[in-house]
């Protein structure tokens, strides 16, 4: 991560927290580390949706009124953020966010409901937009956009097994780890052992049916597929080869891109 080493290079998402604990006005004293650990992964999930290896630093305070949670980061980043939370409250939907971003709100929405919070997501921008999320919104995605979908996914497996839900973890090219939920009686009756192995996974999984977006935090194994992923490179170097040594060498150039393009007499 790369840290932010200007104020004024630096600007805030703030979560304000109102409501009733008990018969007691919520404050910081009455929030749980549980329920902090969830705001963090939330703002995190907002304001970077995407990869996070490289993101830069966020850093956290907490202060009463009744409860604000404030998270510091690139003012670029809160100026996206600002944005995207505007567009949420015109629209009254959140369909249109990527996935994590999707996710996030609809935690914050669940917990209102149970909770019987209100929360505000705003920004430290002068004109910023606000958002509230209570009992009576109902930010959920809609569910006929996600339809169930097979998928492959190929990579190297850096953990599996799980003590009451089994999973294995595939570090993939295109998505970094997934996490695809597998019964324990395949990882208990299959003979070989899996990991630090490059295999593939045939899974089923949530897609959206306007963007082909996958939903890699809601997938179920099928079967295990052998993979090599030297095989495909093997094959297509001999390919290469005899086109080199068999076809190539018969061929003109020039003739052979005068033939593609016609010819054009003046």
């Amino acid at each position: 991560m790369t840290n932010i080493s200007e104020k004024e290079k630096a600007g805030f998402l703030e979560i304000r927290i109102t409501g009733i604990v008990g018969n007691v006005e919520i404050s910081t004293e009455l929030i749980d580390i549980r329920e902090i650990a969830e705001i963090f992964e939330n703002a995190e999930n907002l304001l970077f949706p995407g990869a996070k290896k490289e993101r830069p630093l966020i850093s956290y305070r907490i202060e009463n009124g009744s409860v604000r949670h404030l998270f510091s980061t690139s003012s670029q980043h809160i100026i996206g953020l600002n944005a995207v939370l505007g567009q949420i409250t015109y629209l009254n939907a959140i369909d249109f966010l990527e996935i994590e971003s999707a996710r996030a709100i609809e935690n914050i929405q669940i917990t209102a409901q149970r909770k019987g919070y209100d929360f505000l997501l705003r920004t430290s921008l002068p004109d910023t937009n606000e958002l509230i999320i209570n009992r009576k919104t109902k930010f959920f995605r809609t569910e006929a956009i996600w339809s169930d979908a097979e998928f492959y996914f190929y990579g190297k497996v850096t953990n599996a097994g799980g003590k009451d839900k089994a999973n294995i973890h595939l570090l993939t090219e295109e998505f970094g780890i997934i996490r695809i939920q597998t019964p324990i009686s395949f990882l208990e009756g299959y003979s070989e052992n899996i990991l630090y192995k490059n295999l593939g996974i045939r899974a089923i999984g949530k897609q959206n049916s306007e963007t082909g977006e996958i939903d890699v935090s809601v997938l179920s194994f099928i079967e295990l597929i052998d993979y090599s992923p030297g095989y495909d490179e093997i094959y297509l170097k001999n390919i290469r080869g005899k086109a080199k040594s068999r076809w190539l060498r018969d061929i003109d150039p020039d003739t052979w891109i005068n033939d593609v393009r016609g010819r054009y007499d003046t």
